[in-house]
């Protein structure tokens, strides 16, 4: 049945693609792995090394703490991704002929509404100094991550209408102060991703009423690895310090299920897809792997009042070209996406008030791996964004502190027209009005 060969794509989406809920950094790459950062819009994260969240930007910078250091927060992201439509089509009959009552017309269908909504992104440090010349790490976050959910029946609704990925890092280091000026660290990183992605799947059956329509697909898969860290840092003057850290790529295997249902066939064309084993449940698989990363910053005390701060950072988005599912009584699939590497150049700076109050501000510009409208899914219409950030730390004590930070994301209007997401789904063709506000508190405490 030609059916097959529409739904062969279903799963390709499976890993690493789709929107944040969390538009932050581009990509899917989630920069909060702290909420002190926020004001600063991050830059100077492998330098600045204020609490044990240092950890996870450059295991280096713990070298910084003295003592045992905890650090906890949360932040909360509210993304915007307002899709207007300009000429969407829905799937074409396989056989050439567009039989299929969509056939290269209007999709028609709800309006899209807002695919962004709230998430919450929680993560934990510590670090220990050893003694003079050893420390010790520990981080746990979530570097990747993403929700879009659009209304159910939108116009492009073959393409998705949810996507989620919920990913877990445990980051254990260890520390070295080889100089006075020069620490070295190491780390090793443990991840698991879980993703669970729905969407519209057009059935082609035959002519006659109610035999045509829609299915419901939904692909849910978990799949853990392992990766490494490290970085060094050097205090070049004793008022200026540089940090270089380095991710490596971390290759998921993933394993799950795509689960097809009946949304709109009548029961004779639902029964008899049963029979031929379309509608049901089929194992799926999966290899992908998650970006490489590097970060340069730099911190400077200009006076007692003020510390200026810089990022270069690069992530090696192009490890993504395609993504290839292997399932089990359907054809295998392959997603093309064409991700470009990205860079990211953030400024800030600390203005020191008081000895309790600190105040934040930062900038920054995002590139998106997306190479252009013929490559952007509707589960990520992501585009390069600016940042401007706003933070303040009060510090209760000498040993402890409290930061909150906000940011607000300006992301380019950003236009589709992808015929290639899955192939088969028509052409998502339109205008994504984007922004994002993030929000944060972070706990610190030296023991």
């Amino acid at each position: 049945m030609r059916l097959q060969h529409s739904i062969k794509t279903l799963s390709a989406l499976i890993i690493g693609l789709g929107a944040i809920g969390t538009v932050h950094a581009a990509g899917f790459q989630l920069l909060e792995q702290n909420a002190s950062g926020i004001g600063n819009a991050y830059a100077g994260s492998a330098a600045i090394g204020e609490n044990a969240s240092a950890n996870f930007f450059n295991p280096a910078s713990i070298t910084l703490l003295p003592g045992m250091n905890v650090s906890a927060g949360a932040v909360a992201i509210k993304p915007s991704f307002k899709f207007s439509d300009g000429g969407s089509t829905g799937p074409t009959h396989f056989g050439g002929n567009n039989l299929g009552p969509f056939g290269g017309r209007p999709t028609g269908g709800i309006g899209a509404g807002d695919a962004g909504s709230w998430a919450a992104l929680p993560n934990a440090h510590f670090t220990w100094e050893v003694n003079p010349r050893t420390w010790l790490g520990l981080s746990v976050g979530a570097p990747f991550g993403l929700v879009t959910e659009y209304e159910k029946g939108w116009a492009g609704r073959y393409h998705s209408e949810k996507f989620a990925i919920e990913s877990i890092n445990i980051n254990p280091s260890i520390a070295f102060k080889a100089t006075d000026t020069l620490s070295i660290g190491v780390g090793v990183n443990w991840m698991q991703l879980d993703a669970d992605y729905r969407k519209a799947q057009y059935a082609f059956v035959g002519a006659g009423a109610g035999l045509n329509g829609d299915l419901e697909a939904r692909v849910k898969a978990k799949g853990d690895g392992w990766g490494w860290n490290a970085g060094i840092m050097w205090q070049a003057t004793p008022d200026t310090r540089f940090g270089l850290s380095y991710r490596s790529k971390v290759k998921i295997n993933a394993d799950g299920t795509t689960k097809v249902s009946n949304r709109s066939l009548n029961a004779a064309a639902a029964g008899g897809l049963t029979a031929m084993g379309v509608i049901g449940t089929h194992n799926a698989e999966t290899t992908v792997e998650l970006p490489d990363s590097a970060i340069l910053s730099v911190v400077h005390q200009l006076n007692d009042r003020w510390t200026l701060l810089g990022d270069v950072a690069w992530t090696g988005w192009s490890s993504i070209p395609a993504l290839k599912i292997k399932n089990t009584g359907i054809p295998n699939a392959e997603l093309d996406l064409r991700f470009k590497d990205a860079w990211r150049l953030s400024l800030g700076a600390n203005y020191r008030y008081s000895d309790s109050w600190t105040f934040k501000g930062g900038v920054a510009w995002d590139q998106s791996p997306v190479q252009d409208e013929a490559f952007r899914p509707a589960s990520l219409p992501d585009n390069d964004r600016y940042w401007v950030s706003l933070g303040a730390q009060y510090n209760f004590s000498k040993n402890t502190a409290i930061d909150v930070g906000y940011a607000h994301l300006f992301v380019k209007n950003t236009s589709v027209n992808n015929t290639s997401d899955p192939k088969g789904a028509g052409v998502l063709k339109g205008d994504y009005k984007s922004s994002a506000d993030i929000i944060g508190v972070q706990f610190s405490h030296r023991f």
